[in-house]
Order: structure tokens, then sequence, then C-alpha cells
């Protein structure tokens, strides 16, 4: 197994591995790009987010300037928006449905490493210390609305229709239809046809 297999399957993997080097350096030379490019070249800067991430639906807005670890492990639903400074820690797997929202300044993140110290760090067959990391996906539905400034941890499925307050820290899933917000984020209430 690769250690992008293992990266991508949820296995502990190694970071330094080269062609996980090259991924990495490509994205951050197409982010580099994408973030410099003028706010109304709609045209190249969407053949940019295309090269840059895994999969995008049609109608897609994504602001810059937009941060990434690697870029294809992102996938981004028909008419969806990323808003401005957002970063999306791709190690493992990022899916936006379609619809959704998503505020400025968000953080997602899909890399864990262990608690404890003598598990996280480790020496390698060469006598170097490195870290360990595994990942977790990041799975968030359709008509979706994440307040700016919120952190959205390893993990975490976020269910269709659901709102999550601004600032809010997301360390469990959230149901669909709900309204969830708070450091840790949690449900307040749930949407229905009456509300």
């Amino acid at each position: 197994m690769t250690e992008k297999e293992k990266m991508l399957s949820g296995n502990f993997y190694d970071t330094r591995d080269i062609e996980l080097r090259a991924l990495s350096s490509n994205a951050k030379d197409l982010m580099q790009i994408y973030n410099s490019l003028p706010a109304e070249n709609m045209n190249l800067r969407d053949r940019i987010i295309r090269m840059l991430f895994g999969f995008c639906g049609e109608n897609i807005r994504v602001n810059q300037p937009v941060y990434v670890d690697y870029g294809c492990n992102v996938s981004i639903g028909t008419g969806s928006l990323i808003n401005m400074n957002c970063t999306l820690l791709d190690t493992g797997k990022i899916v936006i449905g379609e619809n959704t929202l998503i505020g400025p300044d968000v953080k997602i993140y899909t890399a864990v490493h262990p608690i404890l110290p003598n598990e996280r760090i480790y020496t390698d067959e060469t006598g170097r210390k490195a870290i360990q990391t595994k990942t977790s996906p990041v799975i968030i539905g359709n008509n979706v609305w994440i307040g700016g400034g919120t952190v959205i941890l390893p993990g975490i499925t976020i269910g269709d229709n659901a709102v999550i307050g601004a600032g809010s820290v997301v360390t469990k899933p959230i149901p669909a239809n709900a309204i969830a917000y708070g450091n840790p984020c949690i449900v307040k209430r749930l949407l229905n046809e009456t509300t």
C-alpha cells in the first residue's frame, strides 16, 4: 500500500513521502496562482480551481484566498460557495454537498495525531524523529450553511440542511436539519416545516 493509499484509508502514513510531497507542492503552486488572479477573471479562476480540487460541480464559487494541503481531496457540489480566507486541510477527504455555503475564515481539518507524545513522535528507520499522522474525512451535506470562523474537526459529518453558527467548534457529528452552535458546537433545535 502506498503512503497516499494509507493516508486516504485512515491509516498512519509518512507525510514525508515523495509522492505526497509532489502532490502538496503542486497544490501550493496552483493555490498561489489562484489566489493571485484578478477577482473578475471568473473563467481563469474556474479553470484553476478545477485543476486544484478533486471534484467541482457546476456554478460553484471559491472566493480568494483559499488554502489547501493537497486540493485533490476536496469535492465541492453544484451551487456551493466557499467564502474568503478558508483553510481546507485535506490530507483526508473533504466532501461539500450541493448548494452549501461555507462562510469566511472557516477551517476544516482532517489530520489526526495521537494524544500521547510518545505515540505521536517516533524514531523512523533512519534514526530521525517523525510525527504519526492519519486522517479522518469531513462530510458536509447539501443545503448546509457554515457560519464564518467555524472550525470543523476531523471525522465530522454535518447532515443536509444544517446551520452551524459563526465561531463554532464542531467536535461531534451534526444531524440533518439541525441548528447548532457554540464551542463545543451543540444542537440547539431542529428545523421543521413550520420553522
